[in-house]
């Protein structure tokens, strides 16, 4: 087992992060904010015409962009990989050439199997990963998000990450673990977006939302569905893509014990198909609808509409 070389006290950590998206910079501002000297941060967007978002975002909180991921995991700590749930391995791999002695943090949403040869790359180069599975959605806890650890040395980071600020416990020392109880809850979570936007866009286009609504009220009674849907229709509008590509991995996952995902594979192709409509402008986001679904609903029902 490879010893680590990190400084005794982790709020001395060279923390590096993978990927520069909505949970990096989140991550970055919380552990800027909680006196982290040296962090940085890794995105394929650096040196494309995508990348001014993440420049302006780094000036603003003191993070040093890296263009490279074998260079900044030579450079860390503590690697946190926060990427598209179809680059877990690639990412992992191309951390792993700079990972000897580095504790790194798998955050993405993959199957166990997806898991355990990002872990391969990692260990096999001197490395130590852990996977973590995060529970809910990131933007209201922070880094405060609830974690699931998994990996033989997941007991070990523990202390360290709970004085970095977060919020984390072992699931199992036995890798996938964690990543098969993130993956099998967003065959639900995520499965229940994609069935409120297909029968709320159908409700509302034959004018019978109102008697859906208050049977959903009445079977579900703690459920505020009329908040739960404009959530819902807000989130896989501004995060399709990346809903969709967890949902392929949640299809993995499944598929992985010799199921068929009928349910997980359909849910991808329609949050897929959402941030397709978005990608091409037919679909109004955040600034567009907010968190009125009926908004949505009615703009969705308009562009397929078009196309009968």
């Amino acid at each position: 087992m490879t010893a680590m070389t990190a400084p005794g006290d982790p709020r001395q950590w060279r923390i590096g992060l993978v990927g520069y998206g909505e949970v990096g910079r989140i991550l970055a501002e919380d552990l800027r904010a909680a006196g982290i000297a040296h962090v940085t941060a890794c995105d394929v967007k650096l040196g494309t015409p995508a990348e001014r978002p993440l420049r302006d975002h780094a000036a603003r909180h003191g993070v040093e962009l890296i263009a490279s991921h074998a260079a900044l995991a030579a450079g860390a700590d503590l690697v946190v990989s926060a990427v598209t749930a179809s680059q877990t391995v690639p990412a992992a791999e191309a951390c792993a050439p700079g990972a000897r002695g580095t504790w790194f943090l798998d955050f993405n949403s993959a199957s166990p199997g997806a898991k355990q040869r990002a872990a391969a790359a990692i260990d096999g180069a001197g490395g130590a990963y852990v996977e973590a599975a995060v529970m809910t959605s990131v933007p209201p806890y922070r880094i405060r998000v609830p974690l699931l650890l998994g990996g033989a040395r997941a007991a070990e980071l523990v202390p360290p990450l709970t004085a970095l600020g977060f919020c984390a416990q072992v699931a199992s020392d036995r890798l996938g673990v964690a990543s098969a109880t993130k993956m099998c809850r967003s065959v639900m979570i995520k499965g229940l977006e994609a069935m409120v936007i297909e029968a709320f866009t159908a409700a509302r286009a034959y004018g019978v939302e109102a008697d859906v609504l208050a049977s959903l009220i009445e079977t579900f009674p703690g459920i505020d569905w009329e908040r739960q849907a404009g959530y819902f229709f807000q989130r896989v509008v501004q995060h399709g893509r990346r809903r969709a590509e967890e949902m392929r991995e949640a299809a993995e996952t499944v598929r992985e014990i010799g199921l068929a995902p009928w349910s997980a594979a359909a849910t991808a192709e329609r949050q897929a198909w959402v941030a397709d409509l978005v990608e091409r402008g037919e679909l109004a986001g955040e600034a567009g609808a907010g968190d009125d679904w009926r908004a949505y609903a009615d703009q969705i029902h308009r562009i397929i509409s078009k196309s009968r």
